[in-house]
């Protein structure tokens, strides 16, 4: 909600500007933090004050207040000096506000404002006026009795009483302590004394002795009720007594012009006695309003642990070393391996793709306890020393998209799964050059049957000499061993290669899903958290500009 405040003229108004900009933030960002009443309280003081300011700041709007019998009518006759309001025995005598203004120029918006009927305003005229220029831009309203049977004047005379600049209580010296007056009014606008005034009418009914023992009495429970300083003005609208030093005071806060802004401050001060109760100062005026990156850091690991990075990590390093063997290893071994009982058959290797992005789907889902956890040891550590409500928003913030974070991480951690039926190209070269040597291997076999055959056992007569010269055996036999030798080597090489592939494979699969799992946690823990820590520091910078 925003308030427009007119440009200030004077300090104090921009003073006020300030803390009406303050409040209106604090009516922004309380919701949900601060009990909805106040902030309905609060937005309509803003919209009151907008509009006050927004009107003319050279008049000044004075009611008279009262109950039934007060006199108030009388009082506002004899300051009038006109028979404007009327008076008598019935009761409630005033049934509508009426108004007198001194300087009509520019009242009139102020008055609709006022909703005071056309029919009941009324204007002094110049040349009653001689000797009251002190009262120009007064607007002097008599308002419907406060305790008036009628609903429609009560309700008049409460709204009345919350919009005027200057209220003057006009109290009966039978009734002044009335409960009425003292509970639903003078304890609520305790603190409102620089725009409050009591006049004890009817002073002639009363002894001199008697009249300063019910000013006594009256300051004494004024006191009591709030008013630390009541300005008590005894006057009496039958004879004129006091109704001059009442005018002084009313000229006095004509002419500085400063009334209305100062019941305006003393409503924000008012307020924010209320904004004190239900939120007290925190420990922490402000705190940081980004998460550092340790702690951003630490929410990213705790949530690689939850949804079981390493598991995935190590099961996908296992299958890269299992499925080597069909490439890297070496074919004879492989096939003497046949021959026997194959325990990694136990493995189901069958799709080893979905075998994987089925660990990690099931790695995110099975551990929503831990992820929960998380998130809740990184609220309850942002949230330390802060008020309930705005812990309680931290958190809130933090969780509010709890129940999606597993399924996004199951999410975000199947797209990355390896594509193992990729094949480096140096298990291709590796695999060709073993194959080479099996064929090397079985041409040496062969090579040494056929010069047994031809050349030992003399079974016929060998196609080619070589075929049967016994020589050559030694060396055959040399380059057997050799090439069975090379392939041993190559596989054990191999298999170191496949090692530090895996390992290498396994960081940087881990390094992938821990920077899916940076980004997702930003997107879905760590703004919100940000948001609601800004928010915090924006309430309570803008409440303490409020409380000044």
């Amino acid at each position: 909600m925003s308030v427009s405040v007119r440009a200030a003229t004077t300090e104090p108004r921009n003073d006020l500007g300030h803390r009406l900009s303050a409040l209106s933030k604090i009516v922004e960002l309380g919701p949900g933090r601060v009990d909805p009443a106040l902030i309905s309280e609060a937005g309509r003081l803003l919209l009151r004050a907008g509009d006050r300011l927004k009107l003319s700041g050279e008049h000044t709007v004075v009611a008279l207040a009262g109950g039934t019998g007060s006199g108030k009518s009388s009082l506002f006759n004899r300051i009038s000096g006109l028979e404007l309001s009327p008076t008598g025995v019935r009761r409630p005598t005033t049934a509508r506000t009426h108004a007198c203004v001194w300087g009509l120029d520019g009242a009139g918006p102020l008055l609709d404002w006022l909703q005071v009927q056309w029919r009941h305003r009324f204007a002094r005229a110049s040349a009653l006026d001689r000797g009251e220029s002190q009262l120009h831009g007064l607007i002097l309203l008599d308002l419907p009795d406060h305790d008036s049977i009628r609903a429609l004047t009560d309700h008049e005379a409460d709204r009345l009483i919350q919009v005027a600049d200057l209220i003057v209580w006009v109290l009966d010296p039978q009734k002044y302590a009335d409960a009425a007056t003292h509970t639903k009014y003078v304890s609520e606008l305790a603190g409102h004394e620089a725009v409050t005034v009591f006049a004890l009418n009817q002073a002639d009914k009363l002894a001199p002795e008697e009249l300063a023992e019910c000013v006594v009495d009256l300051s004494d429970l004024l006191k009591r009720q709030g008013v630390q300083h009541p300005r008590i003005v005894p006057t009496s609208a039958t004879t004129g007594r006091g109704v001059n030093s009442l005018k002084s005071v009313l000229a006095e806060s004509v002419v500085q012009r400063r009334a209305a802004v100062q019941r305006l401050e003393a409503d924000v001060n008012r307020i924010m006695v209320k904004f004190a109760k239900v939120m007290p100062a925190p420990e922490a005026m402000a705190v940081q309003p980004t998460v550092d990156l340790a702690r951003q850091e630490g929410l990213t690991d705790a949530l690689c642990d939850a949804v079981g990075v390493p598991a995935v990590g190590e099961a996908m390093e296992n299958v890269y070393g299992v499925r080597s063997i069909d490439w890297v290893g070496w074919p004879l071994a492989r096939w003497a391996a046949r021959l026997r009982p194959d325990p990694l058959n136990s493995l189901r290797l069958g799709n080893i793709r979905d075998e994987i992005k089925t660990v990690t789907a099931a790695s995110v889902s099975a551990q929503p306890a831990e992820v929960e956890n998380a998130v809740q040891a990184l609220a309850d550590v942002l949230g330390s020393g802060m008020p309930e409500a705005w812990r309680n928003g931290v958190r809130d913030a933090a969780r509010a998209q709890l129940g999606k974070l597993p399924e996004v991480l199951s999410k975000e951690l199947a797209e990355i799964a390896p594509s193992l039926d990729r094949v480096p190209r140096w298990w291709w070269l590796l695999k060709i050059w073993q194959y080479l040597l099996v064929v090397l291997f079985v041409a040496g076999v062969g090579w040494a049957g056929a010069i047994l055959a031809y050349g030992v056992f003399k079974v016929g007569q060998a196609p080619a000499d070589l075929l049967g010269d016994v020589s050559t055996l030694p060396w055959l036999g040399l380059m057997m061993v050799s090439v069975l030798g090379l392939g041993l080597l190559s596989a054990i090489a191999s298999r170191n290669f496949v090692v530090l592939g895996a390992g290498a494979e396994r960081e940087q699969l881990e390094r992938e899903m821990r920077r899916r799992i940076s980004v997702v946690s930003k997107e879905m823990v760590i703004q919100p958290v940000e948001q609601e820590l800004g928010r915090y520091n924006e309430f309570f910078a803008a409440l303490a500009v409020a409380r000044r």
